[in-house]
């Protein structure tokens, strides 16, 4: 069995009012992963997702992966044992 893990991804780039968050709520979604996205001050949009370490890596391959919304020019990630304690995943 894949063994539970959370995702902590930190998006930097033209993240923000561009439907980003809608987009990884519904790749997470779809990936049956639990979490949220969150924009910061910063400009940047923080991922939170717990789930199988397999389907938070696909997760991440997919910010990576050139074919969000808006324009994504880097990603730092943190990977920690699950919190639990999420249900679904939202847009902040």
């Amino acid at each position: 069995m894949d063994e539970h893990v959370r995702l902590t991804a930190w998006v930097r780039g033209r993240v923000q009012g561009v439907g980003f968050r809608w987009w990884v709520r519904s790749r997470a979604l779809e990936l049956g992963l639990a979490g949220s996205a969150s924009n910061l001050a910063d400009g940047r949009v923080e991922v939170i997702a717990e789930g199988p370490r397999k389907a938070c890596a696909d997760l991440l391959d997919l910010l990576r992966g050139g074919t969000t919304p808006g324009r994504v020019t880097g990603v730092s990630e943190r990977w920690t044992e699950p919190r639990g304690g999420l249900r679904g995943f939202v847009e902040r």
